[in-house]
């Protein structure tokens, strides 16, 4: 598990190394900002030469024959593009990702941006690139035949620089560098098996994460008591797990204001909802084989919101926010729900289940209408592994996006390029999609009757259905595609969420 240390000098950046990698646009290899020692900025300009970076990037390694002992013995060069679309992020994170996973103990890396605002989205592609959960075991050194054991956890480290085309160094922002780790601990999260984070584990582990923060409060509701506050989906969903499914909040008032004056002077109070199945059979209409592998990670919406939160909290959020985290294990069992089940949801709303693979939204359905009735949220914000259909829409780098209010998801598909955590708009159309889930015996069913009329903006539908009445602006993003990659978690939309945020703010 490699760490990273931010740092603003060359000196302190090539301290200890052993290896380099530069990462840079093809045009700026060749006017390099004379950063580096005159000797390794001529043999990494040397290096890059003729290296054709393609659409996403391209790198170029070499070894230094004869390197002394704590010397540079390895050039790696990570060659850009010199433009990219208009729906990529002008930082390139992707690339930058891909390139990144050359980074190793003891390695320097140096950035070299042409804008201050790329830094946030280098950040992030970076911190994709470095994966934080580790569960394999080696043989005892010598003894081949030796039973396996757990490898103890390697303390190893990385430098990273950010410069500027003048070759100045720029300042890593507390929120940026914040972001970036609650990135890695999200997917730690969507990369522990899932017996370990049942829904109790997973609270104690968002615990953990906010543990020591003076304005933030956290409560629990568990079990039958979800059926006391009218919490129908989330207990519905996971009332046949070993591990009781729960709704775990955390409220943060910022400083010099109580909720109520905030609330009295019209202040923005931002609920961050997550979906958080953290194993997801399919429940009775049991996932086919091949579906169900990997599927620990349907609660990459709940990490995403928990590290989120985390960041916003701990570098001092302008607005009040709150943090609901939607927890159950989607089990096979006696008390299982059931196809032709009726569940009733927060919002008072019938919901007859057609669909018990279909869960994520019965869950966030509770979510959202609990923030906003209960909490009395002005803006919520949603964000699941919640449809396949997503990746048939956007893609596998592209979170699908769907909002209530046209300024809104404008904002939030900003934030995206400028995180690196890219999204795109998805329809939000109640008049096309809500009749796609009529019931003759409730008010609505849980999952679409035609599966070929934009399923992720349906399913987004049946989110907002369980917010008329309430007046809240709502923006709801669907991850599933870029919530994982390499068969890793990415921690995917801990950016995206703190910039829309921060934004709001």
């Amino acid at each position: 598990m490699i760490e990273v240390q931010h740092v603003t000098s060359t000196a302190a950046l090539l301290r200890g190394a052993e290896s380099l990698l530069v990462i840079a646009k093809a045009a700026t290899f060749a006017d390099l900002p004379a950063v580096l020692p005159a000797a390794v900025h001529d043999a990494v300009v040397d290096l890059a030469k003729g290296v054709k970076p393609g659409d996403l990037g391209q790198l170029e390694s070499t070894k230094v024959l004869g390197a002394k002992k704590n010397a540079l013995r390895n050039y790696h060069v990570g060659v850009l593009p010199d433009a990219v679309s208009r729906h990529n992020s002008p930082a390139q994170t992707e690339a930058v990702r891909r390139i990144a996973k050359r980074i190793g103990d003891k390695c320097a890396v140096l950035v070299v941006v042409d804008d201050a605002d790329h830094v946030f989205g280098v950040m992030t592609g970076i911190a994709r690139a470095l994966p934080r959960f580790e569960r394999k075991s080696e043989a005892k050194a010598g003894n081949a035949k030796a039973p396996r054991a757990e490898k103890a956890a390697k303390s190893e480290k990385a430098t990273i620089g950010i410069v500027g085309r003048d070759g100045k160094f720029l300042k890593v922002e507390p929120v940026a560098e914040r972001a970036a780790h609650f990135s890695r601990e999200a997917a730690r999260l969507v990369d522990i098996p899932p017996s370990e984070l049942t829904p109790s584990a997973f609270v104690r582990e968002a615990k953990a994460i906010l543990k020591g923060l003076a304005q933030v409060t956290t409560s629990e509701i568990v079990g039958p008591k979800l059926l006391d506050k009218g919490l129908g989906g989330i207990h519905g969903v996971g009332r046949c797990a070993l591990d009781a499914p729960r709704l775990f909040i955390a409220e943060y008032t910022p400083k010099g204001g109580a909720k109520q004056r905030s609330a009295a002077k019209g202040g923005k109070h931002i609920a961050l909802v997550g979906k958080g199945i953290t194993y997801d059979t399919g429940g009775l209409n049991l996932k086919i084989q091949g579906s169900m592998s990997g599927m620990k990670g349907d609660m990459g919406g709940a990490a995403a919101m928990l590290g989120a939160f985390a960041t916003l909290a701990t570098t001092g959020c302008k607005q009040r926010m709150s943090l609901l985290l939607c927890l159950a294990e989607n089990a096979i069992g006696p008390a299982a729900f059931k196809p032709d089940d009726i569940l009733r949801l927060h919002s008072g709303k019938t919901v007859e289940i057609n669909n018990t693979d279909a869960e994520g939204r019965l869950v966030l359905g509770d979510g959202v209408s609990y923030a906003a009735r209960v909490l009395g949220a002005t803006h919520v914000l949603d964000a699941a592994t919640l449809t396949g259909a997503q990746l048939v829409a956007t893609g596998r780098l592209h979170a699908g996006v769907v909002s209530n209010d046209e300024e809104l998801e404008a904002l939030i598909v900003a934030a995206g390029k400028a995180s690196g955590d890219l999204c795109h708009a998805l329809p939000f159309a109640p008049e096309f999609y809500k009749k796609e889930f009529s019931s003759k015996v409730a008010d609505m069913l849980n999952s679409v009757r035609d599966r070929m009329n934009a399923q992720s903006s349906c399913a987004a539908q049946f989110i907002y259905n369980h917010l008329e009445g309430c007046d809240v602006k709502w923006g709801h993003v669907d991850l599933a595609g870029p919530a994982k990659m390499d068969e890793r978690g990415t921690g995917f939309g801990v950016a995206l969420i703190t910039e829309v945020v921060r934004r709001l703010a």
